[in-house]
């Protein structure tokens, strides 16, 4: 699976969990060690939760993958999880406005997903 297919699986599998706010950062020829970042929003910590459950099996089940590395999963307010080629952050809506993930990325290119719930 390249970087592309893998982004694509990933942002459908946060949308099938109704994630707020996907953002797809395009970090190809900026960073040496990801091609993307994904950034979305679940309300609550149980909805961050269940966005990374989603992502987690979807992609261990429907296409062997594993993540090389999660954080946050136990506090939930910030999941961190790295597929090398793309990494995805998973905030609630006052952890995300904290951090501001797309703002220090802001001159790269993004593109908002039109059919994750509530962007």
């Amino acid at each position: 699976m390249n970087s592309q297919e893998l982004l694509a699986e990933i942002c459908r599998y946060a949308e099938d969990k109704k994630a707020a706010e996907l953002v797809e950062l395009d970090l190809r020829g900026v960073l040496g060690y990801t091609d993307w970042f994904v950034i979305c929003s679940g309300n609550t910590e149980r909805q961050t939760k269940g966005i990374h459950d989603g992502i987690l099996e979807g992609l261990k089940h429907e296409h062997n993958v594993l993540p090389r590395r999660v954080e946050g999963a136990s506090r939930a307010d910030w999941i961190l999880m790295d597929y090398l080629d793309v990494v995805v952050h998973i905030f609630t809506p006052a952890t995300r406005e904290f951090y501001r993930l797309e703002q220090l990325w802001g001159e790269v290119p993004a593109h908002h997903a039109e059919g994750a719930g509530g962007s």
